[in-house]
């Protein structure tokens, strides 16, 4: 058999003659690559043959890493780094009827905030080996009722739902889970399911006082009005509670704008504000139910040499970066969106374990943050004088 070369695996390999071509032979490149076979995927078992170690070792480091000695730890983990080894969580999921994520729908990716509390929540939760799984709705009511359907379907472990009134399908879909359900970012007196956060209404309130206190007199408020499908039900309940105060100070709300479509942004900002001047042009302060709509309103201010705070004062929600690197920095009440995502992560996995005592509802509160939009009127300033 020495000097004959041949072709091809099989029983039926023949010699090689010159000039004629075998498979792959004048192909180009890219297609006897694409002719190749794939490498299999890297198996447990190939893990534990490389760290040499049973199977069950390797499955137990990768659950409780805590409970394998630390040399054996190091030793898998190498094998898993030498081998590009990602564990298949589906066939996990199928052994133990846990598919080890929990499910956070959010109304928007645009706000920042609901960012930082992804987060927070995300730190906490993959301390227990959970990961997040995000969908967002746009304020849809419809969209949010597809997510919780297809996270239920794929059996998220606890489901994360920001604050709000329900429809009458999602409340029946709901109703008859036994996974924790937690609300997020915003407080009801009477909640169904748990709840993490702040006082929406407080919040509004908050900021009516902060503006009446400076001796403002004609103030107004810009935020979303919602077409009846998509609409905006935590920043509704931060401009009710301002106008509430308004009143109770009698002050007129007339000024109190809710115009356009959730989700708001620095344009809806700005022509909200430019509305506002347009409608009336003394207005003295106004509170944006975002730092997004506050940014926006600020800019629409500079574009038309609107003095803030000289002669309007400015006040947001949410404590965003920009608003803070704005010029002049934007006067806001703050929530630690971080510190409430981690605080639900924490509910979550006392929810999971069982742990007893869990409290229903948790009020991280709200903060005024002073900068430098808002100001004391002048005539009010002589007044105290």
């Amino acid at each position: 058999m020495t000097g004959r070369r041949t072709t091809g695996t099989g029983p039926t390999a023949g010699p090689e003659v010159p000039g004629q071509e075998g498979p792959g032979q004048g192909m180009p490149e890219h297609a006897i690559s694409e002719a190749r076979p794939r490498a299999a995927r890297p198996t447990i078992m190939d893990v534990s043959a490389r760290a040499g170690v049973s199977r069950m070792t390797v499955s137990r480091a990768l659950r409780t890493p805590d409970l394998v000695r630390e040399d054996t730890r190091r030793a898998i983990e190498r094998a898993i780094a030498d081998l590009g080894y990602v564990p298949d969580r589906a066939a996990e999921a199928l052994s133990t009827r846990r598919s080890g994520f929990v499910g956070l729908v959010v109304p928007t990716l645009t706000n920042t905030n609901f960012a930082d509390a992804a987060r927070g929540l995300t730190d906490i939760i993959r301390r227990d080996g959970y990961e997040l799984l995000i969908g967002y709705t746009d304020y849809d009511e419809n969209a949010m009722l597809r997510h919780v359907r297809d996270m239920l379907g794929r059996r998220a472990e606890a489901l994360i739902l920001p604050a709000g009134p329900r429809g009458p399908a999602l409340r029946g879909m709901l109703a008859s889970e036994t996974i924790p359900i937690v609300q997020m970012a915003g407080l009801a007196g009477r909640p169904v399911h748990r709840m993490v956060g702040y006082s929406n209404r407080e919040a509004g309130r908050m900021a009516a006082h902060h503006l009446i206190a400076l001796g403002h007199t004609r103030i107004g408020a810009l935020g979303a009005e919602g077409d009846g499908l998509s609409c905006d039900h935590r920043g509704g309940e931060r401009l009710a509670g301002f106008a509430e105060a308004l009143r109770e100070a009698g002050l007129s709300d007339a000024l109190v704008l809710r115009m356009g479509n959730p989700p708001i942004s620095f344009t809806h900002g700005a022509q909200a504000m430019g509305h506002l001047l347009n409608r009336e042009p003394d207005v003295q302060a106004v509170f944006a139910v975002s730092d997004l709509v506050g940014v926006g309103a600020l800019m629409e201010c500079h574009r038309r040499g609107v003095r803030v705070p000289q002669d309007i004062s400015l006040i947001g929600f949410g404590g965003f970066e920009v608003g803070r690197q704005m010029v002049p920095a934007l006067t806001t009440v703050a929530v630690d969106f971080r510190a409430m995502g981690e605080r639900t992560g924490r509910m979550v996995l006392d929810l999971l374990a069982g742990r007893p005592g869990v409290p229903r509802i948790v009020d991280l509160g709200v903060a005024l943050v002073e900068r430098e939009t808002t100001a004391f009127r002048p005539s009010a300033l002589s007044i105290t004088a």
